[in-house]
């Protein structure tokens, strides 16, 4: 058994700053905990500190978003990669985003044990998901870190770094459900383009599982909606459905508090609801709030 908690091994793989060292070392840890060689989420009577941000190389060059180089639609080589390196430089984010939910609020929210195994599975996906995008893009003929990223994934955590309803409301339901929108596109426009390698990894392996990520954003909302009205509720009690009102209402004015303006559409409706929420969660969101 390992005397380490998950808690700390999730910081130091939020302290690890080259993005493929931390996707190996968060595999192995991932493996630990599944396999019960890490037993104990946390120490009760120790209190670990989180960074506010965690450890990262220098050498990718990060600009606003606003002035990140137009992607474009996967025609051309340079395009390909382009695209291919903004996928990954994402997925490194959201390897960090996965362990500093578990380290930041597993403990502080007293979350069931559950949760720390659905946050080890997607980061263990996330890390997978970086690796493969990274060797894929040097497959092109370039590398991660060759091209400009912008980290706007990381502003939303440091936004929702007080509060775990926004964490997964922000992060989990509207990031990664953006990201179910767009990736049928993505994954069309690379077939088009004649590269299927890249269309087969983000259809077969990365869309798949980044459903599977929204969902656990989904049920944990749900779970903490309950709990704060019946502190015994298990997840196992918590409805599947997505039609109770007051849990959407919940959802709507976190989000409207967290997120800076509308939710754009189009949304991908069939993806959303096999991640466990149908149009009455996000629709009324792509729409701006009236000032009256």
């Amino acid at each position: 058994m390992d005397s380490e908690t998950l808690i700390e091994s999730a910081i130091k793989v939020l302290n690890t700053a080259d993005p493929f060292e931390k996707a190996r070392l968060g595999d192995s840890i991932a493996v630990k905990w599944l396999q019960g060689a890490i037993s104990e989420p946390y120490d009760p009577a120790v209190d670990l500190p989180v960074m506010d941000r965690p450890a990262r190389l220098t050498n990718v060059t990060l600009v606003s978003p606003s002035l990140m180089p137009k992607l474009g639609r996967a025609g051309s080589l340079q395009s390909r990669q382009a695209i291919v390196h903004s996928l990954a430089h994402t997925e490194s984010w959201a390897i960090d985003l996965s362990w500093d939910i578990i380290a930041r609020f597993g403990k502080q929210e007293k979350m069931p044990r559950e949760f720390f195994t659905d946050f080890v599975r997607v980061a263990q996906d996330e890390g997978r998901h970086f690796s493969l995008l990274a060797a894929r893009l040097e497959e092109l003929g370039s590398r991660y870190g060759a091209l400009p990223a912008h980290d706007g994934l990381w502003d939303s955590a440091t936004a929702t770094s007080q509060d775990l309803l926004a964490r997964l409301a922000v992060e989990h339901c509207v990031h990664e459900a953006r990201g179910l929108d767009v990736l049928p596109t993505t994954i069309s426009r690379f077939r088009n383009g004649g590269d299927n390698e890249t269309a087969d990894l983000l259809e077969k392996v990365v869309y798949p599982e980044e459903i599977t990520h929204c969902a656990a954003g989904v049920k944990w909302f749900k779970y903490l909606c309950a709990r704060s009205k019946n502190p015994e509720v298990t997840i196992n009690s918590v409805e599947a459905d997505d039609i109770n009102e007051e849990i959407i209402q919940k959802f709507h004015s976190v989000v409207r508090e967290h997120f800076r303006g509308p939710l754009k559409p189009p949304f991908n409706a069939e993806a959303r609801k096999a991640a466990g929420f149908g149009p009455q969660w996000y629709e009324p969101l792509a729409v701006k709030e009236s000032s009256a």
